[in-house]
């Protein structure tokens, strides 16, 4: 079963979402603050990372340097912002995210682009 961490700062999408990957078979959980990503990837093996950019605090910029600086394994990463532009997109692949989706999300072209992350084998 894959594992999907949902990092965003919107409490209720996080429980939709998760709950809603949960019940098609993966392996949901979510946080609320950027900051705790670190500690998840060191305790545990996530094979997504869905990360929302604009959060208080630790925002998906510093998550995605995180990230790229402190360790080995790296997750596949969508994000997934309702502040999307060219500008974010660039930078966030430029980080290590593999895919930009903007908010308000569809579901099911949601989980298509999740389908098709997880199967990539880089």
């Amino acid at each position: 079963m894959e594992s999907i961490l949902i990092v965003d700062d919107d409490i209720n999408l996080c429980t939709v979402l998760s709950e809603e990957l949960n019940a098609i078979g993966y392996d949901a959980n979510y946080l609320t603050d950027g900051e705790e990503v670190a500690k998840v990837l060191e305790t545990g093996k996530i094979d997504l990372l869905l990360l929302d950019l604009k959060m208080p605090g630790t925002d998906g910029f510093d998550v995605l340097q995180k990230i790229n600086n402190n360790h080995n394994s790296h997750p596949k990463i969508i994000v997934l912002t309702a502040y999307a532009d060219v500008k974010s997109a660039i930078e966030s692949a430029r980080l290590g995210a593999t895919d930009f989706i903007s908010k308000p999300y569809d579901f099911d072209e949601l989980l298509i682009t999740i389908r098709k992350v997880l199967q990539n084998v880089n």
